[in-house]
């Protein structure tokens, strides 16, 4: 039980997706403007990154590896977790189109987001049995949404705030997801 609460807290703080390994920034820029959309986004990429994560680890684990055809891993990847945001986005019009409306196009870009694909590589690449790979994707989500929610709230606080004309929007955004990555720096000496 021990080494699953230090794989959570290395992925969710020390080994953060977005700001240790810089993977997902297209969403975490594109959705982080308004708290809302930023929390619809981080439970979007929970449900995906823990789906693709199972899925991806199973065709690699009962497929790939037992018929020899590793070399195939990259594409297999791409079309589980295509399927699996189609998947998410079917359910969201559904059920929730105020937040399918206000996710917009970044919910289809979840198919195309590195850090979905960068987790489920780095769970086959790190040998992870099922419980760990189950919660290293369940806790670099974690740490996705942590990062977006955080970085949301800051966003919304500049909003309110005299920024210099140069630094307006997308540059603001840039100095401060720098700080907000240098605040979790911070946590690589704990495990």
């Amino acid at each position: 039980m021990g080494e699953y609460i230090i794989l959570a807290i290395s992925c969710i703080l020390v080994n953060n997706i977005l700001l240790a390994q810089y993977l997902g920034n297209c969403p975490f820029f594109g959705t982080s403007k308004k708290m809302d959309t930023a929390v619809g986004m981080a439970m979007a990429v929970v449900f995906v990154l823990v789906l693709a994560g199972v899925m991806t680890w199973l065709v690699d684990t009962y497929i790939l590896k037992a018929y020899g055809l590793e070399y195939l891993q990259t594409i297999s990847f791409i079309l589980v977790i295509a399927s699996l945001v189609q998947f998410v986005e079917m359910f969201l019009k559904k059920s929730i189109p105020a937040l399918y409306a206000g996710l917009g196009i970044f919910l289809p870009l979840i198919t195309t987001n590195c850090a979905v694909m960068g987790v489920c590589l780095i769970n086959i690449n790190e040998g992870y049995s099922f419980m760990e790979m189950l919660v290293a994707s369940f806790s670099y989500a974690v740490g996705f949404g942590l990062a977006l929610v955080l970085f949301a709230g800051v966003r919304e606080k500049i909003l309110l705030a005299r920024v210099p004309k140069p630094l307006l929007d997308t540059s603001i955004a840039l100095v401060t997801a720098g700080i907000l990555s240098l605040a979790f720096y911070a946590f690589q000496g704990m495990v």
